[in-house]
């Protein structure tokens, strides 16, 4: 931008940036020309407006940069065109926001995420970053209103941030992404209607070797996908997305990459970038990326672990201990209050992390469970019962320690208790880790719920310390009362066992946490009153948009299950069963062969009887289920449509699954249809 633009619109384009301020028509002029200068002289022939539909992937409609004139070809990009581009509202999911005869809908450039060039072999585009919004106003994508979060948030924490430093002016949510993921081989990924078209193997038995002798988790790293990986990173680092850590995760075939922590929009605006681009250098190295949380039965599914802290504009992060009682009493101020917001919205969190792919992970292998609880440490969680069973001196010694029978904050180190896996909301040092979101989701859903709570609490917390002060508290001894009262109401939500454990969900159960283990019932919790007075007063979601946002995930999960039904209703009516049938064929002529000579086979015999109570099991219960799909299709209401999806439709996978599975162990190797798991993960 130095490079391409006067000083002026620079210094006003970076105050845009930090500072969210208006950029004039004539200065989107100077940028849009600057900008275009940048990009063909980089080669890119087209420019598209970048953004974040409510399908969970990105989207872009590509416009080149040449128009006709009356003295033939001129380049052009007007700031008109950078501001601001029209692409179809009613295509995208839009919630009855908008009627498909109202097409209209807007994207509009979004300057804190920087532009970027992406290429392929057909050329090079100019990508733009911009929020997508309806016709009559309301948000239709994940950008926008993550950005109305991170402002409320900014605002409320600066505020709060006063009390202990005046020169902070601004508070930024950073973020930092685990991507976990799988690779499987192209040509048997083809061979797999199931994971070409739901993600996921709707069929098939476990090999015989999976994790179990834990022997892949930071393993050597296979040649072939060490080679992908750094093509990858190469990749990623042309478009602004350092990656920083490449592993073997601890099922066989699964990875994981993380990249130097951002700015959170930046952050997820990045980490969709790379879904994307994983997926296109995969097919160069004949792999394909799955992303799906539980691709595979058996063994562990795959999240995208969200690493979120609150950093100043005077490089401060609010999450990390200090030194001193001061700067550990504004530690302990961001901390509790992060506790205390997650205690108060624990079941809107849940909602955000809710997806149909994200059921089948959470609560398994080494994913946390669908109960929302915090995971501090032994040390911190001992700082916090002795704060809250101390008390609080009216008086401060000439020392300036705050602490009379409240213990001081020793220097706590970033590894100072071990790590909790089953934890689906840890501290971990400096920041806290959303273990809870699934890998293929858009980060923007559970940020703009985190930051949000983060801002409504902020506010209160504000609230209840000014009042104290004003009835003549020191301000040290307000802020520590509330802080105390916080801990106490906030307790029921700190755990430090194991997550999976039947003795915690009866614990929870008893300090009334929520343990919603389904999406269309989690979801509910965006339209709760407690929910919508949050909403309005961040300003994050208007009642109209809430409730179609709420009717699209709704619509979301039923219609996944719905292709998942017409899946396995296809692959084993076309594929299993007639393999199966053709094996025991083969077998029935064998007998026959047999019995003519004189032999008798009894082994034959047992197996074709089992593959007849297998087939029949099969049969049955796919046509049960397909007849069951089309009474649920007929339920007009989304939300009874989801559930029963949930309870009546996928209700018959499990049944269908095991005894094709036992069909799978029984017919020859030769003819059965579908590459086997012991195929699909151990890759060559």
């Amino acid at each position: 931008m130095r490079d391409f633009l006067s000083k002026d619109v620079y210094e006003k384009l970076i105050s845009s940036i930090n500072q969210g301020e208006l950029i004039n028509s004539d200065d989107a002029n100077q940028i849009a020309t600057a900008m275009k200068a940048w990009a063909m002289s980089a080669g890119a022939t087209h420019y598209t407006h970048w953004f974040q539909p409510l399908t969970g992937t990105t989207a872009e409609k590509h416009d080149s940069f040449f128009e006709p004139s009356g003295d033939g070809a001129i380049e052009k990009f007007a700031g008109s065109a950078l501001v601001q581009q029209e692409p179809d509202a009613s295509s995208f999911p839009n919630g009855g926001i908008r009627n498909t005869f109202e097409a209209r809908g807007y994207t509009a450039w979004d300057p804190s995420s920087p532009a970027f060039i992406m290429e392929s072999k057909a050329g090079k585009t100019l990508c733009i970053p911009t929020v997508f919004v309806s016709y009559t106003g309301e948000a239709l994508d994940y950008k926008a209103p993550l950005l109305k979060a991170l402002a409320s948030l900014d605002k409320a924490a600066v505020d709060v941030c006063q009390y202990f430093d005046k020169s902070i002016t601004k508070v930024n949510a950073s973020l930092g992404i685990e991507q976990e993921y799988f690779l499987v081989d192209e040509s048997l990924f083809n061979a797999r209607p199931d994971l070409l078209l739901t993600g996921r193997a709707l069929f098939g038995h476990m090999s015989a070797k999976g994790q179990q002798l834990e022997d892949h988790y930071f393993g050597s790293i296979p040649e072939r996908v060490f080679t992908y990986m750094v093509d990858f990173e190469n990749e990623a680092l042309k478009l602004g997305i350092p990656l920083k850590t490449r592993h073997n995760e601890v099922a066989p075939s699964q990875f994981e990459c993380a990249p130097i922590y951002e700015e959170i929009n930046l952050a997820i605006d990045h980490n969709q970038l790379l879904m994307d681009l994983m997926e296109k250098v995969a097919r160069r190295h004949h792999f394909r990326v799955l992303l799906h949380e539980k691709p595979y039965a058996g063994i562990n599914g795959s999240g995208k672990h969200n690493n979120w802290s609150l950093i100043t504009d005077t490089g401060k992060n609010l999450l990390a201990p200090g030194k001193t009682p001061k700067n550990n009493l504004m530690f302990l101020t961001f901390f509790v209050n992060t506790i205390k917001a997650v205690s108060e919205h624990a079941d809107l969190l849940r909602a955000s992390i809710a997806s149909v792919s994200n059921d089948h992970r959470l609560g398994a292998n080494e994913a946390p469970p669908a109960i929302i609880s915090i995971f501090l440490g032994s040390q911190l969680n001992d700082v916090l019962d002795e704060i809250e069973h101390s008390r609080i001196s009216k008086k401060i010694k000439e020392d300036n320690a705050l602490w009379l029978g409240i213990p001081k904050i020793p220097q706590i180190l970033l590894d100072n208790t071990d790590r909790n896996r089953t934890s689906p909301f840890a501290f971990t040092g400096n920041k806290f880790e959303l273990r809870a979101v699934g890998s293929s989701a858009n980060s923007s859903a559970p940020m703009t719920i985190l930051n949000a709570i983060m801002a409504e609490q902020l506010v209160k917390f504000k609230a209840e310390v000014d009042k104290l002060i004003k009835k003549g508290d020191k301000k040290d001894i307000a802020l520590l009362t509330v802080i105390k009262k916080y801990i106490k109401e906030s307790k029921s939500i700190r755990f430090e066992g194991n997550g999976y454990s039947q003795e915690w969900e009866d614990e929870a159960a008893a300090r009334g946490l929520s343990n919603i283990k389904t999406t269309p019932k989690a979801l509910d919790a965006y339209l709760t009153e407690k929910s919508a007075s949050l909403f309005e007063t961040t300003g994050i979601y208007s009642k109209r948009e809430i409730h179609a946002r709420h009717e699209i995930m709704l619509e979301n999960f039923y219609k996944k299950l719905q292709i998942e039904a017409r899946v396995m209703g296809e692959v084993a009516n076309t594929a299993i069963i007639p393999a199966a049938i053709a094996y025991q064929n083969s077998l029935i002529a064998n007998v026959k062969g047999l019995k003519e000579l004189g032999v008798e086979s009894k082994s034959s015999l047992d197996i074709v009887k089992k593959l007849s109570e297998h087939l029949d099991i099969v049969k049955t219960n796919i046509d049960a289920m397909l007849e069951e799909r089309k009474v649920t299709n007929k339920i007009e209401d989304t939300r009874e449509k989801a559930i029963a999806y949930d309870e009546k439709v996928k209700s018959y996978f499990d049944l269908i699954r095991y005894h094709a599975d036992k069909l799978e162990q029984i017919v020859d190797d030769s003819v059965w249809p579908l590459p086997k798991f012991r195929e699909l993960l151990f890759m060559k």
